[in-house]
């Protein structure tokens, strides 16, 4: 049928398309909602050396399937100062690997694997009360649906190998390896995973559709375009993130285009990469991020160096002052003055984590400067929580639907609790840091990477917490309050190791005690804070009981 009717054939190919590019975002923000915060943890772990870090960063894209996800945690270290550049790049390096690793895997498979991973998958997901386990049965449902358009697609192609329209087409791809390399980097780009296009460009090698060398050379391009995912998603970055981006991009970009001279030359030597025409493409895509690996790891403070003498700091051009989001007009309007302090409290929660990113840096070492950024941030927060509770309080006497009403209270809540957040950082944390400086003592080790581990994974919760004010998701909220529990008992656990650090007599411990403690009952405040935007949104689904979350329906 397809190959009788060009637009029925179109739409079985962009269907089975959307369907591959759909399932691996699907098995990544399955990885990403259920051990995000234990892949920052084992990330910020290459910092010991590059080989480690780069492992670090195979492991992460192995796990999120996504080398793009993996930079994207990458330059929040950075740019937090909780990891070095030269760590930052290798991890990357590593990840390229990771990502190749995964086409690898998706494209071995058994005929039973698919229907194991449905029946399982779905399975947990209905059924599992934890939310790693609903999340694992997520990334399983992915993994078969990844297997499912693989599968559409060789079908779909199936009757157009014999087509000499087709065939002439892919022929001259096969003579113009550069035209090939732009489509693979275009479309890598265009669908904003380097995975999802190498396995497509792989499926057609394999149904003869493309010659091996376009193939080949759409897959280097594909490599291409997926280092320019992350330097566009990373343009508005700290400038020492960015920089990491682009030595990336330089190795892995600039890397393909040689590879491409090489294949142009020695072309005719890809039958030695395996026996099928899918073998030889997909063995080509993992060599050469191995090569790149191996070339770019000893060399990564020189092209950091490099880049950094490149890319200098932008300079400052003309601003524009912000116009508040509180528009008086908006006032006759209910529902848009609704949206424009919502607007307001969301620009309030940006500023907090802005503060709360930047105030960890300072427990390593002191900065005045950045001490007085995020002293002059809380003063802009503390108008903002003025400005809307004023706002506020002009719509509940303009308006007298109770609905209103009750909303508005709701958003002068949230704007409560994140001005008291940022009072916690500015006052508290940024005086326990200033303590320790003056003190010229140190957390111990081990204090030390439970406070960075703890402070990350709060973040991560602030984060969350804005895109559950942004889209008033039901199953985002519940799992941010789900995770309010899990801080809970999680500082818990560390109050009592540091106890029984105390016991053993460790003068770090002892010197720093009410500072390591004081510490984690601050960044608690600011978990619960932030977590109280969740609140609303399930007292209006019923999910919320009065002291604790309702179990998830089956």
């Amino acid at each position: 049928m397809s190959s009788s009717s060009p637009l029925l054939f179109l739409l079985h190919i962009a269907g089975a398309a959307a369907l591959l590019i759909w399932s691996v975002r699907l098995v990544r923000t399955g990885v990403e909602r259920a051990w995000s915060v234990q892949l920052r943890r084992w990330l910020r772990k290459g910092e010991r050396n590059r080989l480690l870090a780069a492992l670090m960063g195979m492991g992460a894209a192995l796990a999120l399937q996504s080398a793009t996800a993996v930079a994207m945690l990458t330059t929040g270290f950075i740019a937090a100062g909780t990891l070095s550049a030269a760590a930052g790049l290798a991890i990357l390096l590593g990840s390229d690997v990771g990502s190749a690793l995964v086409a690898q895997v998706l494209l071995s498979q058994g005929d039973w694997v698919v229907p194991l991973l449905l029946v399982v998958g779905v399975g947990l997901f209905l059924r599992a009360r934890r939310r790693d386990f609903r999340m694992a049965g997520r990334v399983l449902i992915g993994l078969a649906l990844i297997f499912v358009s693989l599968s559409l697609i060789r079908d779909a192609t199936e009757p157009l190998r014999d087509s000499p329209a087709i065939g002439a087409a892919m022929r001259y791809l096969g003579g113009d390896l550069v035209t090939a390399f732009a489509i693979g980097a275009l479309l890598a780009w265009l669908v904003h995973s380097s995975v999802a296009a190498v396995l497509l460009f792989v499926t057609f090698a394999a149904q003869s559709m493309l010659p091996v060398p376009a193939a080949a050379a759409m897959v280097l391009g594909a490599n291409l375009g997926g280092s320019i995912i992350a330097y566009v998603l990373t343009l508005g970055a700290d400038l020492a993130a960015r920089r990491v981006v682009i030595a990336n991009l330089t190795l892995r970009g600039g890397g393909a285009v040689v590879a491409l001279l090489l294949l142009q030359r020695f072309g005719a030597y890809l039958d030695t990469l395996g026996a099928t025409p899918a073998r030889q493409v997909i063995n080509l895509h993992l060599a050469f991020n191995l090569a790149v690996l191996a070339l770019g790891l000893p060399l990564t403070s020189l092209v950091l160096g490099i880049v950094d003498r490149l890319v200098a700091p932008p300079a400052r051009p003309a601003t524009l002052d912000r116009i508040s989001a509180l528009d008086p007009a908006s006032l006759a309007d209910p529902n848009r003055a609704l949206s424009c302090a919502t607007r307001e409290i969301l620009q309030m929660g940006e500023g907090v984590e802005t503060m709360l990113r930047s105030v960890i840096r300072l427990y390593g070492q002191w900065d005045d400067t950045a001490a007085d950024a995020i002293r002059a941030k809380e003063k802009d927060i503390d108008a903002l929580h003025i400005s809307i509770k004023l706002y506020l309080a002009g719509l509940r006497r303009a308006s007298k639907d109770e609905e209103v009403d009750a909303r508005a209270l709701e958003l002068a809540d949230m704007a409560v609790n994140l001005e008291g957040a940022g009072n916690v950082i500015s006052d508290t944390m940024l005086g326990l840091a200033k303590r320790l400086d003056q003190g010229g003592v140190a957390f111990s080790p081990t204090g030390n990477t439970e406070i960075r581990d703890f402070h990350d994974r709060v973040l991560s919760n602030a984060q969350a917490a804005l895109n559950v004010l942004m889209t008033s998701s039901p199953d985002a909220a519940r799992a941010l309050v789900e995770e309010k529990d899990l801080v809970r008992d999680l500082e818990q656990h560390l109050q009592r190791s540091h106890l029984e650090r105390l016991q053993q007599g460790l003068s770090e411990s002892i010197d720093t005690s009410n500072l390591h403690q004081e510490t984690l009952r601050a960044l608690k405040q600011v978990n619960s804070a932030f977590t109280m935007i969740a609140y609303p949104i399930l007292s209006e689904t019923g999910d919320l009981l009065s002291s604790r979350l309702s179990r998830p329906k089956p």
